[in-house]
């Protein structure tokens, strides 16, 4: 009588995820839920943590929160969200006359209203979900390449370790080593401006300046300064700063180098005085950052962009997701919803050609047709907005009619409709329009 056997396990698609922001945890959830995915989640820091202040969560957020299970993982005493239905202000920096004033969208659900809360709170809601066995903190990835003679990549770390994969997801942030190896000519640079976040007291903040308003208010100036005020979930309160920083200079009197902080801290009180023009209560909530200690302390942010990206895959094997794969810079303020839009419609298109018995490369290919022509889109906005700031420029118009013209302006080009684009229904439509069975196997 023969010996009885197992039966074979069936072929898995191993899956690498680089990076333990956002978009990779996001990664590390959807592909959980695929049980035919081994996977492993990679961080380089010595634990999973989130660097900056605050962070919005619109309406596309709450719903991928929700489809991930994450959403449940939000206290409400963690968010702040305008009890008056007011979702943001904006107003002359200088003088502080409003500007201009939204609110919500009267079909908009109230619990996917936007809202702002803490960096580190959102991370943590989305942490709670992943399995953390498959996380594997301190790892600095120091070397990729593709094996001969095999559609697989290799994955060398800083410790000695290495890892052969089938798909690599590059959730590395808007400095990605994963896009520079599938695009070594894509080259980022240091934008300019540097951004200055600071968490403070919110009940300081109310007593000390009680006109200062209870919502987001972005306060601008010329030149691309402003300050941007919102309180936050618990007794936090929000500031942050943007302003242009020359490059620095060597101490020899060298080259210039360009300025690569990212989330250090900082001691505001130097650069306080930049803000001296603008209106008190700016000032008063400025000086309580500047003197701000301990956990409070203010971190810069060196920002950077780069080359529109013609594709956000390489090789038929690598995918990036989040900030690694549009080095947007933060410019709308919703990063965290387009990093769960991409790792949606990765896993949503590994699947699709996982049940239909087509390779990973067709999986990859759908991707990118549904995200590319989603960030040309976004581009599109900036390169708008990019229009109205020259022609500002030429007009040498006054500061205050200059910052009222740019508001004014930049609101006819708003393009609101990125915070609520339902990214599940767009992926149902692409694939459903897909005929399957065309390629070969996803993992041979």
């Amino acid at each position: 009588m023969a010996p009885i056997t197992s039966p074979p396990e069936p072929s898995r698609l191993k899956v690498a995820i680089i990076g333990g922001g956002p978009s990779g945890l996001g990664a590390a959830i959807a592909f959980n839920k695929l049980p035919y995915v081994n996977w492993t989640l990679y961080e380089k820091k010595p634990q999973i943590s989130e660097t900056g202040g605050g962070i919005s969560v619109q309406q596309n957020t709450w719903r991928l929160l929700e489809i991930l299970g994450a959403a449940k993982n939000i206290d409400p005493v963690d968010f702040f969200r305008a009890p008056d239905g007011i979702s943001g202000q904006t107003r002359n920096g200088k003088t502080g006359v409003l500007l201009e004033q939204s609110s919500h969208a009267a079909d908009v659900p109230v619990n996917q209203r936007s809202c702002r809360m803490v960096r580190a709170k959102l991370q943590a809601a989305l942490l709670q979900e992943v399995d953390k066995s498959r996380v594997k903190v301190g790892m600095k990835l120091t070397e990729i390449s593709r094996l001969p003679d095999s559609k697989r990549i290799r994955l060398q770390f800083a410790d000695g370790s290495a890892d052969e994969i089938d798909l690599l997801v590059g959730a590395d942030g808007i400095r990605s080593l994963v896009r520079s190896f599938a695009f070594p000519e894509h080259h980022i640079r240091y934008n300019g401006q540097s951004a200055y976040r600071t968490i403070i007291r919110k009940s300081t903040v109310f007593q000390t300046i009680p006109e200062m308003p209870k919502c987001p208010v972005f306060w601008q100036n010329t030149g691309g300064k402003y300050v941007f005020t919102c309180p936050l979930g618990t007794d936090d309160f929000e500031v942050t700063a943007r302003i242009r920083r020359p490059l620095q200079t060597a101490d020899d009197g060298g080259p210039r180098t360009e300025i690569v902080s990212w989330g250090r801290p900082f001691d505001f009180s130097g650069l306080a005085a930049e803000y001296d023009e603008f209106c008190q209560p700016v000032r008063e909530v400025i000086k309580l950052a500047a003197e701000a200690s301990g956990d409070n302390i203010t971190q810069e942010f060196a920002l950077f962009s780069g080359p529109r990206l013609d594709s956000v895959v390489a090789f038929g094997t690598l995918a990036l997701i989040g900030d690694a794969s549009h080095p947007l810079s933060g410019a709308f303020g919703a990063g965290a919803a387009f990093a769960l839009e991409d790792v949606y419609a990765l896993t949503q298109c590994v699947d699709f050609a996982w049940r239909n018995d087509a390779s990973l490369e067709s999986a990859l290919k759908l991707y990118d047709e549904i995200r590319t022509p989603h960030y040309r889109n976004l581009y599109q906005v900036l390169d708008d907005f990019a229009a109205v700031n020259t022609t500002l420029v030429s007009e040498k118009l006054g500061v205050d009619k200059e910052i009222e013209e740019r508001v004014t302006r930049a609101s006819e080009r708003k393009a609101g409709w990125m915070y609520h684009y339902e990214i599940d229904k767009v992926v149902a439509s692409k694939l459903s329009a897909e005929q399957p069975g065309l390629h070969t196997a996803v993992v041979a």
